[in-house]
């Protein structure tokens, strides 16, 4: 059986202790839960949740059953299941003194990404894209020169006609 990446979205009621229903559905069956993202949507009474989980294709399908069962939640889709696009912002500080200067504003530009932040000594960079192109900055730089990483974890929407509403 092969463990696969998937990246489920779920809209769920905006009430106190939600989330918390969600985590522990996934920690009382021994899930892991890789990322997760919520915000309030555009409907001040419901969240969108994204969580990044992996498991086989058995395991998925237990997952989805319970998250259905729960009160809280609306609707689910799992992303992974046609088309869709994801991204995760990362937020990176580096050190960037003398010729680091410019090989490091070099690597941003090559990752399309954009320096938000400069001090004297450091280099806050702005990275937006898939989780691997994050992983691959990351490797990019040597490990000596990061500060600080702050990633915001996966989100993501169906592509086309297909959506996740009420």
């Amino acid at each position: 059986m092969n463990n696969t990446r998937h990246i489920i979205s779920i809209l769920l009621e905006n009430e106190a202790g939600a989330l918390s229903r969600v985590a522990n559905l996934f920690s009382a069956r021994g899930f892991n839960i890789e990322c997760l993202t919520v915000a309030p949507t555009e409907d001040a009474s419901l969240s969108r949740l994204t969580l990044v989980t992996t498991g086989n294709e058995d395991i998925i399908e237990q997952i989805v059953k319970q998250l259905n069962k729960l009160i809280d939640v609306v609707k689910l889709i799992d992303l992974t299941e046609g088309p869709h696009i994801e991204r995760e912002l990362m937020l990176i500080k580096v050190k960037a003194t003398g010729e680091q200067r410019a090989e490091m504003q070099r690597l941003t530009d090559i990752f399309r990404g954009r320096v938000i932040d400069v001090t004297d000594s450091t280099f806050t960079i702005e990275l937006t894209g898939t989780s691997d192109k994050l992983d691959g900055f990351i490797g990019a730089v040597h490990s000596d020169n990061i500060l600080e990483v702050v990633r915001s974890g996966v989100t993501g929407i169906a592509r086309g006609q297909k959506s996740l509403h009420v």
